[in-house]
């Protein structure tokens, strides 16, 4: 395995709760959340652009109101 070149979400706080994303062996997209670093949860290239644009568009959003 190679050695990830993990970058920060311009989004995250400075302190804690931080999400990193990598790309990873065989094309694969890697990420990652500071509180547990050694939990790695690997994608695709197409199934990530798939969940970004769905974040965009608001899909998650009632995820996060009370």
């Amino acid at each position: 395995m190679t050695t990830d070149n993990w970058r920060k979400s311009s989004y995250s706080p400075n302190a804690g709760n931080c999400v990193y994303v990598a790309t990873g062996d065989n094309h694969t997209v890697r990420l990652r959340e500071s509180d547990e670093p050694e939990l790695i949860l690997a994608t695709t290239p197409a199934t990530f652009g798939v969940f970004i644009r769905a974040v965009k568009a608001g899909a998650f959003d009632r995820l996060t109101t009370g």
